[in-house]
């Protein structure tokens, strides 16, 4: 495709998706061309998930010139993949905003558009969407179409299989698409992956199971096998035996990137009234060189220069927790062949690629996941292993029911490093990890944790992996103070808090990022009040340190909690419950609602988590006794 920008005559002459049933064959694949071209100029400008949608614009475009929507229903599985999909249904015009503040969402949104089926973030989903709204409409006199599209890499989560198994049972009158690009975010992993994999390394096999058939159907005696003959030979050569054993009618593989042949399959799978899943072969990146050659790169990117592919702004400034924790573990693994590193699809993003270049050998990508990837590590500390999984805070919810079943009744050695904890910025409330110390730290046995800065991460990583039973530690996104971590490690005191220093009226009780927005609090108040607050790193939400809790209520009017997680149920509601009515609290954090997609410094301000917004709440808790 030619890189040259500029305006999109098809794409901006479309009122509605509607107007692609009557373009010929070369009037969808002109509209193709112009929707590659305005997606590389948007998102090089916004950045975004680009190779996914790159891989799914002809896709896109024979669903829509086929259905009706949205009278006819597509659940699209993550909302990588639908960036063409919003192109096509009223949104080119808002692509400027694309995951900014205020705009639109880089994943799918019921209040966006009524396109939108369903609400889209995390992986595995859209086949139970689908199963539910063919059932519930399935018996009206005309019902509605139900497509799913999913890719590969969300058919390495266990709840398609659920899907699945559902669909093929009730008969649910649905297609599945299954976008097969070989990848998820790095590339896909698991046995299902190989299966697929046959037919995508070698495309000979389907020419010679069509050719075999074509032969054997020729043999006296032997046409009468009929549909015997075909499930047999493609049992041997492609993967659709699988999902015909799941009870599903499996058309394919076919090329994804051919528009006519999706559409006369499409047509074929809506006339059969039965559960449908056409494999469809696509390139992830499609039509924009530098996404097809670095499918992983290209995946979710910072704006970029288009012509080469590369970052508009180069990545400065110190080293990011997840960078400072990859290497925190490698050296944890040098000193200690008993440690295991476990993440789902998420090498790059939790930093266990650089574990994995020390030691593939003890380095698993379990796929998305999650639930087996603890269960797994689970098996690992019953073998005497140390696992260390690593997980973003808003994945490891899916996994909640084996950290309480599997890990923590049986008192496991399990650890558990969540990255991306607290707001995450421009995935919006689908990624944000809001909500893990609410879910954590009422499990009985479970330390739960959270560093500073990040020399007290590689301290507590050390600590954890020292420790028996389940351990949890928690950090943000990015980078925190820029402190360098100590050559070798310490291990703290575990269930005690730090005073970082002494004061009067108010003490600043910070857990994780949080105790670093105390320490910068602390001189606001102070030329308020004509005192230096208290300041205090919490570092641990359970075991909480309620003897220094108790002491701080006792000498001080005011106790402030400072945490980057929902006010509900998070590090300051441990507060109260550890003083029992006792001394007088302020909880400061994420509010008790969903926080929109942003920069995160934007989101900070907008839910008032920065220095003189939190500085100007305690002085007015203080009220009239406070001195100006």
């Amino acid at each position: 495709m030619g890189l040259v920008t500029g305006s999109y005559p098809i794409l901006e002459s479309l009122d509605s998706p509607r107007a692609l049933r009557d373009m010929d064959s070369a009037g969808l694949r002109s509209l193709a061309e112009e929707m590659r071209r305005a997606l590389v100029d948007h998102v090089s400008v916004t950045g975004g998930h680009l190779g996914s949608s790159l891989g799914t614009v002809e896709l896109t475009l024979a669903l829509h010139a086929e259905l009706d929507s949205p009278n006819d229903m597509i659940t699209w599985d993550v909302g990588h993949q639908a960036y063409g999909h919003k192109l096509l249904t009223g949104r080119l015009s808002q692509f400027p905003t694309l995951r900014q503040h205020n705009g639109m969402s880089g994943f799918l949104r019921r209040e966006e558009s009524e396109h939108d089926i369903m609400g889209a973030g995390h992986a595995s989903t859209s086949i139970s969407y689908a199963v539910g709204l063919a059932e519930a409409t399935r018996h009206q006199p005309k019902h509605p179409r139900v497509v799913a599209v999913i890719g590969d890499g969300a058919l390495t989560g266990g709840m398609a299989y659920e899907g699945l198994n559902q669909a093929g049972a009730l008969g649910s009158p649905i297609v599945v698409i299954l976008n097969d690009n070989g990848m998820s975010i790095s590339e896909n992993v698991g046995a299902v992956t190989h299966l697929l994999q046959r037919v995508r390394l070698d495309p000979k096999l389907t020419r010679v199971r069509e050719e075999l058939e074509r032969g054997l159907s020729r043999i006296p005696g032997v046409q009468g096998l009929g549909h015997a003959l075909k499930d047999a030979t493609k049992a041997i050569f492609v993967p659709g035996h699988l999902f015909e054993a799941l009870g599903f009618a499996y058309m394919g593989p076919i090329d994804g990137h051919d528009i006519d042949a999706l559409r006369a399959e499409l047509r074929r799978a809506q006339d059969a009234d039965r559960p449908v899943l056409i494999h469809a072969k696509t390139v992830k990146g499609k039509g924009y060189p530098p996404a097809e050659a670095d499918g992983e790169a290209m995946h979710g990117v910072t704006p970029f220069v288009v012509e080469s592919g590369k970052a508009a702004r180069p990545s400065s400034g110190p080293p990011t927790y997840t960078e400072i924790f990859g290497k925190a573990l490698v050296a944890e693994a040098e000193r200690d062949d008993r440690v295991i590193a476990i993440t789902a699809a998420m090498l790059k993003g939790t930093g266990v690629d650089h574990f994995r270049k020390h030691f593939p050998d003890r380095t698993f990508d379990v796929g998305i996941a999650e639930q087996h990837g603890v269960v797994f590590a689970c098996g690992l500390a019953l073998a005497g292993k140390k696992p260390v999984c690593a997980i973003y805070s808003t994945f490891l919810q899916r996994a909640f029911d084996p950290i309480v079943h599997d890990v923590a009744i049986q008192d496991l050695s399990v650890v558990f490093a969540i990255d991306r904890a607290g707001l995450v910025g421009d995935d919006g409330p689908t990624h944000h990890g809001a909500f893990d110390i609410a879910y954590l730290r009422s499990i009985p046995g479970l330390t739960l944790m959270a560093p500073m800065d990040e020399p007290e991460l590689v301290d507590m990583l050390h600590t954890a992996l020292s420790m028996g039973g389940p351990v949890a530690i928690r950090y943000p996104r990015g980078a925190g103070s820029g402190a360098v971590p100590e050559p070798l490690p310490r291990r703290i005191d575990v269930g005690r808090a730090e005073v970082l220093s002494e004061g009067e009226r108010v003490a600043l009780v910070g857990y994780g990022y949080g105790a670093l927005l105390a320490r910068d609090v602390a001189p606001l108040i102070a030329e308020h009040i004509g005192h230096a607050p208290t300041v205090v790193n919490a570092r641990f939400a359970r075991p909480i340190d309620g003897d220094l809790m108790r002491k701080l209520a006792s000498e001080h009017e005011l106790i402030v909690t400072i945490e980057d997680h929902s006010v509900v149920g998070g590090f300051g509601s441990a507060v109260l419950e550890a003083l029992d009515g006792h001394g007088r609290v302020l909880r400061i954090g994420i509010p008790d609602r969903f926080v929109d997609h942003g920069k995160r410094e934007l989101l900070l301000a907008e839910i008032g988590l920065v220095p003189d917004q939190i500085a100007a709440r305690v002085i007015t808790a203080l009220g009239a006794r406070t001195s100006v």
